[in-house]
């Protein structure tokens, strides 16, 4: 009787362990997008820091990252037994913040002049080249904006998952919350350390002596990496500021039910369109959600911008 009671328990427990398996890969394929976007603006983030201090930027976002998880976890579970009808208006409170962060450094960028903007990435450049300033204390901003726009990110991650969980057992969701949770943080952050030490790799096997043809290609292919570092970083900026208003207002159409049966009826439109219509069906969905994502942070900016115009007017100045 014992042997039978130990071999369904065993049964008990593989059949758990498969479960959650099978769930922890539906729910990875469902986040994959935003895996996608959170790699993006988080090497963007961590770029332009002094090299021996990329490594440790990483890591204190990192952690910043596993700190945020370890609140939205928990928090995920409690709002789904308790109330998960707030799951929707938080999530689209995290998505117009993006959209309003991503519009605020559109508008930032083009109300500066070119030279005040050169003069800024000069200052930049001195600051981390200069032994004398405190790396610490420069980077600080950097990590507090990398770990708030990784709030957001990590926040639709759990909830894609808490939603492809739902069904499941309660100690199922814990079980698929915290792998996918440790999983994508893992994975963003290593991705992130490799892709900010993409050029220091280059410099290293260009450097390789030899006259070998081994030797010759480990140098062609450390300057091939050389030059395409700062190309690959630029990328990453612009597509980390594009993944804002695609996160943000994929999250905010999503959540506005009236929105999605409009898209869903002009994606079916489009589609009958001959020759690339399929091709323009795959990407509206993508550009309705920029749009909307342009057309909130706009919308943001502008009421932000006049409330502290307001705010200002409203405090004397005081006289010396």
């Amino acid at each position: 009787m014992a042997g039978a009671g130990l071999l369904l328990l065993l049964d008990d427990i593989a059949s758990v362990l498969d479960d959650v398996a099978l769930l922890t890969k539906l729910a990875t394929k469902k986040t994959a997008g935003v895996l996608g976007d959170d790699l993006a603006l988080n090497a963007q983030q961590v770029a332009g820091v002094r090299a021996e201090r990329e490594l440790p930027v990483v890591w204190a976002v990192a952690k910043g990252s596993f700190v945020n998880k370890a609140i939205l976890v928990p928090a995920a579970l409690v709002i789904s037994a308790f109330a998960p009808w707030a799951i929707t208006p938080v999530l689209m409170v995290g998505g117009a913040y993006l959209c309003y962060e991503g519009f605020e450094k559109l508008a930032h960028r083009a109300m500066k002049p070119a030279g005040e903007r050169a003069a800024v990435q000069r200052q930049r450049s001195q600051a981390v080249a200069d032994p004398a300033v405190d790396l610490v204390a420069f980077e600080k901003d950097k990590i507090k904006g990398a770990i708030r726009t990784d709030f957001i990110l990590s926040a639709e991650i759990i909830i894609i998952t808490l939603g492809t969980v739902g069904a499941a057992t309660f100690g199922t969701q814990v079980a698929v919350l915290v792998g996918i949770a440790i999983m994508m943080t893992i994975g963003v952050y290593g991705l992130v350390a490799g892709i900010v030490k993409i050029d220091d790799v280059g410099l290293h096997l260009g450097n390789r002596p030899g006259d070998g043809a081994w030797a010759r290609l480990q140098r062609q292919v450390g300057m091939l990496l050389l030059r395409g570092a700062p190309w690959l970083m630029k990328g990453l900026s612009v597509a980390g500021t594009a993944a804002m208003f695609l996160v943000g207002g994929g999250i905010i159409t999503h959540g506005i039910h009236a929105l999605q049966p409009w898209v869903d009826r002009l994606v079916t439109a489009i589609a009958t369109i001959g020759g690339i219509g399929p091709v323009l069906a795959f990407v509206t969905p993508m550009l309705v959600n920029a749009l909307v994502g342009l057309l909130v942070g706009a919308l943001l900016l502008a009421v932000v911008s006049a409330w502290q115009r307001m705010f200002t007017r409203s405090v004397p100045s005081r006289q010396p």
